[in-house]
């Protein structure tokens, strides 16, 4: 497993000199130690998990954005008790994000796995942008995501100013 702090640190929770040092000038984040941690324990149980790269991880008002590798996303999607394993390991909710995703990407992976039918660029009064997502179905009690808290996520982790509208009124 590749996390962004040493096997080392990740196996046993504590911080050695050289990753302590990278949290402290702000290259690592509590969430990135935090994360790595968490995923190291679930690895010892959990063979698939042992080949996952963890490229770094972001916390957004209790809710946390694991940005993996495409293989390990897929590997993740396609097993909702291997889900289930990683989401009890987090106080919040986990959003599974590709590394090195562009701002359109980011929106596809935090909306999976509500069909997106179209994301366009809509520029407001006062020289704002924001950027319209338009998502297939109606807004319903049911509905798999909680559209506020994605709101926030992507203002917070790429200051991108979201507009969600429903195909369907």
């Amino acid at each position: 497993m590749k996390t962004p702090i040493c096997n080392f640190d990740a196996m046993n929770g504590i911080l050695c000199p050289q990753c302590e040092s990278k949290l402290e000038q702000g290259t690592l984040t509590k969430a990135d130690v935090d994360a790595s941690i968490k995923l190291v324990k679930i690895a010892q149980k959990v063979p698939p998990v042992d080949k996952f790269t963890l490229n770094s991880c972001r916390e957004s008002n209790g809710d946390y954005v694991l940005y993996l590798n495409s293989q390990d996303i897929m590997t993740i999607r396609q097993s909702r008790e291997l889900y289930r394993i990683l989401q009890g390991e987090f106080p919040g909710k986990i959003w599974l994000v590709h590394h090195g995703s562009d701002n359109e990407k980011f929106i596809e992976d935090v909306f999976f796995p509500i069909k997106i039918l179209g994301i366009n660029q809509v520029w407001a009064p006062g020289g704002l942008t924001k950027t319209k997502v338009i998502v297939s179905g109606k807004k319903t009690a049911r509905f798999p995501i909680d559209i506020d808290k994605l709101i926030a996520i992507a203002h917070d982790l790429r200051k991108i100013e979201l507009v969600v509208e429903f195909e369907r009124k």
